[in-house]
């Protein structure tokens, strides 16, 4: 079965490869990270660690590919703009594609799915008129349809799980 990102990260560990500080910083804050000037020092004084300890762990957490970012999400159409879009790739481009999606900073994730359109990703930007640049170059550099499926109902999704393993 394919990964469930096509981010490039490195090889994610098993749930019980993580360290308890690990579990514990993660179960703390998949929400309501601090809104401060110093949100990695509250984050420590909170879990009775070091600042740089978090940032350790965090840096650990993202390079092994557990966390793949970490920073708010806000509620859609209240900053700025956002789409869903989605490409029928042929399966011998597909890392190739994915990798040229990744480097937009507009894209905040992308995955496979076994379906005739196999890359799916999410755009946001400033406005509607960065969305559709950016999607318009990727169908001249890419020479395949983007299919843009912008947002007509929303609905919050808590992603956040305990990691008791």
């Amino acid at each position: 079965m394919a990964p469930a990102s096509l981010k490039p990260r490195g090889r994610r560990p098993a749930p019980h490869s993580l360290t308890a500080e690990q579990r514990r910083l993660l179960n703390a804050y998949q929400r309501d990270l601090p809104l401060s000037p110093t949100p990695y020092r509250d984050m420590a004084e909170r879990l009775g660690m070091s600042e740089q300890a978090v940032l350790d762990c965090l840096a650990e957490l993202q390079a092994a590919g557990v966390v793949s970012r970490v920073g708010p999400v806000f509620r859609p159409r209240r900053l700025g703009s956002s789409t869903l879009a989605a490409m029928r790739v042929p399966p011998e481009r597909l890392a190739e594609v994915a990798e040229l999606v990744n480097g937009y900073p507009e894209v905040n994730h992308n995955y496979e799915r076994h379906h005739e359109f196999n890359l799916w990703f999410v755009l946001t930007a400033p406005d509607r008129a960065r969305i559709d640049t950016v999607l318009a170059e990727l169908r001249e550099r890419t020479g395949l349809p983007v299919l843009d499926l912008p947002l007509e109902q929303d609905y919050h999704i808590d992603l956040g799980f305990p990691l008791w393993c």
